[in-house]
């Protein structure tokens, strides 16, 4: 039967409900909107309190010499200009002393005769007259605090200060030394860009901006690292990104909070959504091309100064098996090549712990023959298959990591040879059998298939997981952790983006470049998972 009254009591239940809603979320809006205006008030006193250059110019020097403990590398270069008294304030070592000497120095001799004519006057337009009249250098701007004038010192620049003017001139003259464009040594390829990455953000954007020569390509530039003060820069595309992937990107950039930032992996390790999954949810590369690749279908990158690793968000299970040799090749080559990725990826995750789940507890389905030769050559082996893999393993994990560790000559000898010899010496010592050796061979040269490091790793990490379950349950335990990496991954997220996307959910017409790589012609539009602003990215192809 109907029962009007029940009807009634859920709609009040309801309007209830929604009115609790309504106050709940009035609350934390003006509770936000308050925080701001703190914010906003706070960071006004701040500017306010911050210390100000002053027109007395040996003070200003002092200041700066007193504040960082008279370095022995930071120079001041004392001028007397016409009726001038003037103050370069560099440190040797950070600029280049030929933009120094010429676009500074020599133009202030030079315009001697016209400064002797020049008022002395605290206002603006004596600093407006040198950086239009007198200074030829690119990159000019005045700055009025003391705390900027020191961080642009720092940051390479030089500084000019003028007796009786309250503000000094800042001059780009940045120039130390740096390492040149090299092929990028972790991602090799056969066919392919030769250049990569280097430790100067300057030149790694100059880099992207000659692949990208669109007037939407954007680079935000901001501050990490509350010492070091380093330049972080983060790029992408106005009209293809998503609002919503670039606002969360840099939400998550400005709560960086700590003294040093060295390397791009610290800002990896701030902004993903779980520390705690094994799976990298930010693709790490040196590669330039990668990176242009990633920003054309709607992706963000940041670059750190200091390091040649970029950062490329979001990032999906689908991508860490993909390379730019892929796109390279003919489409029937890079399908090959990309479902032998597959492959190698299933080998070097679930060959040691089929093998013990076989071997130890399900030997009924290994082929008579098979099962025969296996237990011969396991025939005075005194470990079980799980100790006999589980050593092995974890004696080739060592082998890579002291190759990878020594120099090149000798870490190349010691991955090679100390594996042959080492297995060669544990089968004849009798410790483990032939064949496990051939299993950990195989695994191991699987991994160096993965092209993502990061996702090797994981991998490699998971293995030992799979290890452990098959030694103990048998193929139970394999089937059991495998459903609960799924779930975990299911549930994983890269800055909103399901990390399983587009397998689940569900994105058909991306499945063309996933496992397969479809010919070139038929990606008419961009990946559908990443809900970009223009979708079309080939005119006239369907």
């Amino acid at each position: 039967m109907h029962n009007p009254s029940t009807d009634g009591n859920s709609r009040d239940n309801i309007n209830s409900l929604n009115k609790r809603c309504i106050r709940l979320f009035g609350f934390f809006r003006r509770r936000s909107q308050s925080s701001s205006q703190n914010q906003n008030h706070s960071s006004h006193i701040e500017s306010k309190n911050k210390p100000q250059l002053t027109s007395d110019l040996e003070k200003n020097v002092n200041t700066i010499i007193n504040l960082m403990d008279s370095p022995s590398d930071l120079v001041t270069r004392r001028l007397q200009v016409g009726n001038y008294k003037v103050t370069l304030v560099y440190f040797d070592g950070l600029i280049d002393k030929a933009t120094l000497n010429e676009f500074i120095i020599k133009n202030f001799q030079e315009d001697v005769s016209t400064l002797k004519n020049q008022p002395l006057s605290p206002s603006t337009s004596f600093i407006e007259y040198l950086k239009n009249e007198v200074f030829s250098a690119a990159e000019l701007k005045t700055v009025s605090t003391l705390d900027e004038l020191m961080l642009d010192i720092l940051s390479g620049d030089t500084a000019v200060l003028i007796d009786g003017l309250d503000q000094g001139i800042v001059i780009g003259t940045r120039g130390w030394e740096s390492r040149s464009i090299e092929e990028p040594i972790t991602e090799a390829l056969v066919r392919g860009p030769r250049d990569g990455f280097t430790e100067n953000i300057r030149t790694n954007m100059v880099l992207i901006r000659r692949r990208i020569r669109d007037p939407n390509l954007r680079f935000e530039s901001f501050k990490v690292g509350r010492r070091s003060k380093k330049d972080l820069v983060i790029s992408y595309i106005a009209g293809i990104a998503h609002p919503q992937i670039i606002d969360e990107v840099i939400r998550r950039v400005e709560t960086i909070d700590m003294d040093d930032v060295p390397e791009t992996g610290y800002v990896e390790q701030w902004i993903e959504d779980n520390f705690l999954s094994p799976f990298p949810q930010v693709l790490n590369t040196e590669r330039p091309d990668k990176v242009s690749a990633a920003l054309t279908q709607g992706k963000v990158a940041i670059f750190l100064d200091g390091t040649p690793f970029a950062l490329v968000a979001p990032l999906t299970f689908g991508e860490t098996l993909q390379s730019p040799e892929d796109y390279y090749e003919r489409w029937y080559i890079g399908t090959l090549i990309r479902i032998l990725r597959y492959f190698c990826a299933f080998v070097a995750l679930f060959l040691p712990s089929l093998y013990v789940a076989l071997v130890s507890f399900h030997p009924g389905m290994i082929p008579s023959k098979l099962a025969f030769s296996i237990i011969s050559t396991r025939e005075g082996v005194p470990f079980p298959s799980l100790f006999e893999a589980f050593f092995m393993e974890l004696t080739m994990e060592i082998l890579r990591e002291a190759g990878v560790r020594l120099p090149k000559p000798i870490g190349q000898t010691v991955g090679i040879v100390g594996g042959l010899v080492i297995g060669e010496a544990a089968v004849s010592a009798g410790i483990v059998s032939p064949i496990m050796v051939i299993v950990v061979a195989v695994t191991a040269i699987s991994t160096f298939v993965i092209p993502t490091y990061s996702f090797a790793i994981s991998i490699r990490m998971l293995r030992f997981v799979f290890l452990i379950v098959a030694g103990v349950f048998g193929f139970y335990g394999i089937i059991l952790t495998y459903i609960a990496i799924n779930v975990h991954m299911a549930n994983l997220k890269s800055f909103g983006v399901p990390y399983t996307v587009p397998f689940a959910p569900s994105f058909y017409k991306d499945w063309k470049d996933l496992v397969l790589r479809a010919p070139v012609t038929f990606f008419s539009n961009r990946p559908k998972l990443m809900q970009t602003g223009d979708d079309v990215r080939m005119k006239g192809r369907k």
